[in-house]
């Protein structure tokens, strides 16, 4: 059998550790889980990793990752308001959820594992850094694009736009309503939207 590349072998068992974080939780991915789940013996993965704790620390980092790249901006038209560019990235988002529930669980419980474990904190602020960092050039191109500045600093704007976001996906996890998806996702664009004026 061909040596597998460490950096292929330590993207495997990250997907590995994805799956199983997804379809059964945080507390079920142990390093054992993980090896059989990629089909690699423990001595693989500790060819790879160093720990358990290490692995779990760099799939927060790919999750991260994959999250910024899958949120894709609507273009705005000619003439939308500031509001309407709101709705239809707040919509896009989620439909991102939609399309995978089990990744959006599996972020919450790894920001939760990344709270509770030492040491592991920096993670989650790592994660909320990239998070806000996102939703600050999302919301200067938007504010740019409909000829709006806003009311505050555009850090706090982007804070309190993934303080929403944070409530829909919870909402929508639970509920299963698209329903009342939209409702949220009507208010979230006019509370934002309430924090621009012309420019």
């Amino acid at each position: 059998m061909p040596r597998i590349p460490t950096a292929e072998r330590r993207n495997a068992l990250i997907q590995a550790a994805l799956r199983v974080v997804a379809q059964r939780g945080v507390a079920a991915a142990t390093t054992r889980a993980i090896v059989a789940e990629a089909g690699m013996s423990l001595a693989s993965f500790h060819y790879a990793f160093a720990s358990h704790d290490e692995l779990m620390a760099e799939l927060i980092r790919e999750i991260v990752a994959q999250e910024e790249s899958s949120v894709v901006l609507p273009h705005p038209s000619e003439g939308a308001t500031v509001r309407e560019v709101l709705r239809a990235s707040i919509q896009s988002y989620l439909v991102s959820i939609q399309a995978d529930p089990q990744r959006e669980k599996a972020m919450f419980e790894l920001t939760h594992y990344a709270l509770r474990t030492p040491a592991g904190e920096h993670l989650a602020r790592m994660q909320y850094e990239h998070y806000y960092a996102l939703a600050s050039t999302a919301l200067a191109a938007g504010a740019e694009a409909t000829n709006v500045v806003w009311d505050r600093p555009v850090e706090e704007v982007a804070r309190i736009l993934i303080a929403l976001t944070d409530g829909l996906t919870l909402a929508w996890l639970v509920n299963r309503d698209d329903a009342a998806a939209a409702s949220l996702i009507d208010f979230a664009a006019d509370a934002v939207a309430g924090l621009a004026r012309p420019a």
